[in-house]
């Protein structure tokens, strides 16, 4: 596994391409455009203030940058870098923004989730969805692009809406079976809805595309349960990720668990290969210390780093949680299936690793760090040799 060198970005603002050409990055309130094969800078765009959320469009022609605290969205293109969209959505405030499948609508959400706006930057026209529900991932849209899963929250139950992404109506609503609502996610195939209750309580439920309850998982009782939920692209599988630092894989036939993993503190498999990234300073010569190096932003002082194979067995730094804070750092918080569906990469508790990537090839995941990123490149060919 190969490692490039280190790139700065703020809010873990950090985006491959849907195409897989370029890499987007945020520092602060500027947008930095990559060419993903040589890493040289294409673009360079200046935001308003900074940044709070940063999307491509699905073909990879606009990227959308957010500011909550000031209730902006900037559109930018990179066929015509000096077009540019400015949405203000004025007192209402904003709390999420991101792009529709199509790539010409954003759905920003409003404070207190009072409502959805839907702008066409195509057509200039505004749709309005009533009764969104502040929750982990209250929506989320088929893989064809066809239609879009919404969670509700009416008279104190909970409810998904299906509407059509062409003219935004509603196609099927109906209650779940949860206590709260957390999050939904479709199957890449876009005929099951999972659907997972809140971390108070371990339910999965699948649904089928007319609000049919297909079957429901749990896999254990009065613990903190579910922290994370993903699908394979192949639609075959669907991986859980727990409090109790567990990954389970389900099938999609009979929507049992068919493997489980866990994430011991000692790596002792002789067949795992383990990196550690180690932090160097350069050696400088007194020559270099001049004063007009240290003024002109030099890096004769900063820090370096690499990644170097440690022998095993390995011990990971275990932090153990503050019980009296909330939202604890324990559990797998993150899931990141490959391409071809080989591979899950996860995140467990309090590893300095914010969130994790996957290249559409399948061959390198990007590692976001806590003010850093890195691309680390798969040797695939050697593998299948």
């Amino acid at each position: 596994m190969n490692f490039s060198e280190v790139f700065k970005q703020s809010n873990h603002l950090c985006k491959v391409s849907p195409d897989g050409k370029y890499l987007a990055t945020c520092v602060q309130y500027r947008l930095v455009v990559r060419d993903l094969g040589t890493l040289q800078i294409l673009q360079l765009y200046t935001c308003l203030d900074q940044v709070s959320h940063m999307e491509w469009s699905s073909d990879s022609l606009f990227i959308l940058c957010a500011m909550y605290k000031r209730g902006l969205v900037q559109v930018w293109s990179l066929e015509q870098p000096d077009w540019h969209c400015k949405i203000d959505e004025g007192s209402i405030g904003l709390v999420s923004s991101r792009w529709s499948p199509d790539g010409r609508h954003i759905l920003n959400t409003t404070e207190f989730h009072l409502r959805i706006t839907v702008w066409s930057l195509c057509t200039k026209a505004v749709s309005y969805i009533k009764y969104p529900k502040a929750c982990q991932k209250g929506i989320d849209f088929s893989t064809d692009g066809c239609y879009m899963a919404l969670a509700e929250r009416r008279d104190c139950k909970d409810y998904v809406s299906i509407f059509v992404c062409d003219d935004w109506h509603l196609l099927r609503h109906f209650e779940t079976e949860t206590q709260d609502l957390a999050g939904l996610e479709w199957s890449p195939n876009g005929c099951v809805l999972a659907v997972w209750d809140s971390c108070l309580e371990y339910k999965v439920l699948l649904y089928s595309l007319d609000g049919r309850l297909l079957s429901t998982y749990s896999a254990y009782e009065w613990s903190l349960g579910v922290k994370s939920v993903s699908w394979s692209p192949s639609s075959q599988f669907l991986a859980i990720g727990s409090y109790d630092e567990k990954v389970r894989i389900l099938n999609h036939i009979t929507w049992k668990k068919i493997v489980q993993f866990e994430h011991p503190a000692t790596i002792d498999n002789m067949k795992a290969i383990v990196y550690k990234e180690v932090e160097r300073r350069p050696a400088v010569v007194s020559d270099e210390m001049s004063l007009h190096n240290i003024t002109m932003g030099s890096t004769l002082l900063s820090t370096q780093s690499k990644y170097e194979i440690c022998p095993l067995p390995v011990q990971i730094p275990v932090v153990k949680p503050e019980p009296d804070r909330a939202n604890p750092k324990i559990g797998v918080s993150v899931l990141a299936f490959s391409s071809d569906s080989r591979y899950l990469a996860t995140k467990n508790g309090s590893f300095q690793v914010q969130s994790l990537n996957w290249h559409c090839s399948g061959d390198s995941v990007i590692l976001l760090g806590k003010d850093q990123l890195c691309l680390c490149y798969m040797d695939t060919d050697h593998e299948e040799k």
